[in-house]
């Protein structure tokens, strides 16, 4: 996982895409996409293998927009999260909890 850099912005861009992520309101918090996704026991297990700064980011991220969404506001348009700037960090521990997952049940099949 050292040598792994996280993937910046979407695969495709798209008009349809950028417009849908930026209605979808977490960017105004200044979350990425991989703060939002729901916290299955994959996710969690992938947030668990983050390394520390990386963990202490993501917290930093939630608990302002959590923050912000008590008192109702946003951040200043400038401090949104971009659409071509959503770094992917949770992708790869994902694929790989998810990979070790299906390898598991394959065994458990077959044994």
């Amino acid at each position: 996982m050292a040598s792994y850099i996280a993937r910046k912005g979407p695969l495709v861009f798209s008009s349809l895409g950028k417009w849908a992520y930026n209605m979808s309101g977490f960017n105004q918090y200044g979350l990425y996409r991989d703060d939002c996704l729901y916290e299955n026991e994959d996710v969690t297990e992938a947030v668990r293998r983050l390394p520390r700064k990386l963990y202490d980011e993501r917290n930093y991220r939630i608990m302002r927009a959590l923050h912000l969404s008590m008192t109702k506001t946003i951040l200043p348009k400038e401090q949104w999260t971009q659409y071509e700037e959503d770094v992917k960090y949770l992708e790869p521990y994902l694929k790989e909890v998810i990979a070790e997952r299906e390898e598991r049940e394959q065994w458990n099949k077959t044994h």
